[in-house]
């Protein structure tokens, strides 16, 4: 455990280096590039979708991995949050409403108060859409919603307000694609983006958010723990091969003949080599 915080530590130490100050990139640009990231993932989606016998037998395969893993079941949090209604509703409300809102304001507000951090978050997120978007073309997964062997239902549908409707093959949302949990993935950037780019001493506070949304994956029935496990996985590796830029050491001023150094202070000649005036 000493040598993970250490680990985490160093690493937080090297992203909250000073990036360089290199201007904020052009707005239009900007939003015509996201908007094309979030559509080609958008479409990207839709092509893996129908994938029913596929996507039940690795639901299959997920749900034995948790149990031979010792997971503690989703259905027994969703069981226990069942209790207190005006409680599972707020959490439908969460999942629904802040998971795409949070990340569009995050991106706002780094771009325009945090320029120097923006363009590195922008990336950590294409990276890990992209890598997400993969999983989700090579492993279509059946929510533990649409899998009965879970015993779990879909609380939106339930209680309100419902995300999906009955999967179909030709629907514009791919219920399929849970593995892995981008809810999860984009609430840790969000995270670990204002904990790296601010300074206040509560800014360890926005933790809070990917824990509340992994509660919120797993007991409306979207998601199971290996989708939020493997989410942080890859954006753990995303976060080591794109780092914040550094800003370049200054180089020194030239400096004229007979010219003293800044900050240096004058040279006193050696006493012996004083020359003392005639009595």
């Amino acid at each position: 455990m000493r040598s993970a915080g250490v680990l985490w530590h160093g690493l937080l130490r090297r992203l909250r280096e000073q990036p360089s100050a290199s201007g904020r990139p052009p707005l239009v640009r900007e939003l015509l590039l996201v908007s094309v990231i979030y559509l080609t993932y958008k479409l990207g989606r839709r092509v893996a979708n129908g994938q029913f016998t596929d996507a039940y037998d690795n639901a299959d395969f997920i749900w034995g991995l948790e149990r031979a893993l010792r997971l503690p079941s989703e259905a027994d949090v969703q069981t226990l949050l069942l209790q207190a209604e005006p409680l599972i509703r707020a959490i439908n409300v969460y999942y629904a409403t802040v998971h795409f809102p949070a990340t569009v304001l995050f991106l706002a507000w780094m771009y325009w108060r945090r320029p120097g951090y923006y363009v590195w978050i922008r990336w950590v997120l294409t990276w890990l859409t992209g890598a997400a978007l993969i999983l989700h073309l090579l492993v279509p997964l059946a929510p533990p919603r649409l899998f009965r062997a879970t015993g779990m239902v879909d609380t939106g549908v339930v209680y309100g307000p419902a995300v999906y409707g009955k999967p179909e093959p030709d629907s514009m949302a791919n219920q399929f694609a849970a593995m892995p949990s981008l809810h999860v993935g984009w609430a840790l950037v969000i995270a670990i983006g204002l904990i790296v780019a601010t300074r206040s001493r509560w800014r360890w506070l926005w933790l809070l958010h990917p824990g509340i949304t992994l509660v919120a994956v797993v007991s409306t029935g979207h998601h199971y723990w290996m989708d939020g496990i493997v989410a942080s996985l890859l954006l753990a590796g995303v976060l080591l091969m794109v780092r914040p830029a550094l800003p370049s050491a200054p180089e020194d001023p030239p400096v004229r003949a007979g010219a003293v150094p800044a900050g240096d202070p004058p040279r006193r000649a050696p006493a012996e080599a004083v020359r003392q005036p005639a009595p």
